[in-house]
């Protein structure tokens, strides 16, 4: 089938119309007719060519939500009319160790992102959710729960999952005490899920003037991570640090504030730490230095009725398309709270 969407020709041009073929449905599939999709810096990482593997043309987008148009023959829990998601995902092996524990984004042989990547089974390439329709298996399809807004719900199937994955891991609860470096997309979304699970919740920030936004979100504490005084007042406290940094940073003052057998999780850098980490807080304490990666399809679904029996849903800001292009350059700016949203209906409207 013949679809409508936005696309990337090359890493330097602004993006601009594009029309590609979608496959046609199998048995297990769903078809989608996109109503908003949330903008990651992951899209802006793949449309630059920052990573160096983006082959164009590029339809970014993999925080989806639309509305059910038909269904498979095979298809059993979804049904037409349905409100529903697409994630980073679209398939998996189904059988490695990852997958059989429900851990898809881990998948050995390696997942089917949304876009950019090849279909395992057909070879296409697939083709995110700047566009007007996606066809996608059922058992990547997650359920929006009714209470959200659906343009608040797109960006939890990324900045959602990414940082409720490990509070969930590690079993954050109402005794928990969670820090949070950051405050940006993933950042607000780490501090709302935090405190509806019941911890105490602090930001790490860099930047003075914005402890109003992290009290409005819910944070108890705002600590000035580049006052020395006020990491000092917090050493050995956290049980739990999300930091959301994309960028080389220092995190050897943050694994000073984890109490005993502590974590910190990166989930916004996927590069070499500089400057290099001591082992001395981790030998002396236990502490814990990791990572975490978006998360798996039923841990994505548990997040998202958490969200609905919360009313929890991102701050956005609603874009139309044609205005992706200047949304990129005030989000490298830090002009966004938290997240983009593009409002789909905007695609077959004239610039």
């Amino acid at each position: 089938m013949k679809i409508l969407g936005y696309a990337a020709y090359s890493a330097t041009a602004p993006l601009a119309p594009f029309q590609f073929e979608r496959r046609e449905p199998r048995a297990d599939d769903v078809v989608i007719d996109i109503l908003y999709c949330g903008v990651c810096h992951t899209d802006l990482h793949f449309v630059r060519n920052h990573s160096g593997f983006t082959t164009y043309p590029v339809v970014p987008g993999h925080e989806i939500i639309g509305r059910v148009v038909s269904v498979g023959s095979q298809v059993t829990h979804i049904k037409i009319g349905n409100i529903v998601g697409v994630g980073c995902m679209v398939d998996s092996c189904g059988h490695c160790h990852s997958c059989s524990h429900g851990q898809e984004q881990a998948c050995i042989e390696g997942p089917t992102f949304t876009y950019g990547f090849v279909d395992r089974r057909d070879g296409m390439t697939t083709y995110g959710g700047y566009s007007e329709r996606i066809v996608v298996s059922e058992k990547f399809v997650l359920s929006i729960p009714d209470s959200l807004d659906p343009a608040g719900a797109a960006p939890l199937l990324c900045a959602g999952i990414t940082t409720w994955s490990p509070l969930h891991q590690w079993k954050v609860g109402q005794s928990s005490k969670v820090g949070v470096i950051g405050l940006g997309g993933l950042g607000h979304m780490a501090i709302k899920l935090a405190k509806a699970l019941g911890a105490e919740v602090t930001l790490f920030t860099r930047s003075i003037g914005k402890e109003a936004d992290a009290f409005q979100l819910g944070a108890d504490h705002v600590v000035i991570s580049n006052n020395a005084a006020q990491m000092n007042q917090v050493a050995n406290t956290y049980d739990l640090i999300i930091d959301t940094v994309p960028y080389a940073h220092d995190v050897n003052p943050y694994m000073d504030t984890l109490g005993f057998e502590g974590v910190l999780v990166l989930v916004g850098y996927f590069g070499p730490l500089e400057p290099a980490v001591t082992a001395g807080p981790m030998l002396r304490g236990r502490k814990v230095l990791t990572g975490s990666f978006i998360g798996g399809i039923a841990e994505t679904q548990e997040m998202l009725d958490f969200c609905g029996q919360h009313e929890i849903v991102s701050d956005i800001e609603l874009i139309s398309i044609q205005g992706i292009d200047e949304a990129y350059d005030r989000m490298l700016a830090g002009d966004v709270r938290y997240r983009f949203v593009i409002d789909i209906a905007s695609l077959r409207q004239q610039e």
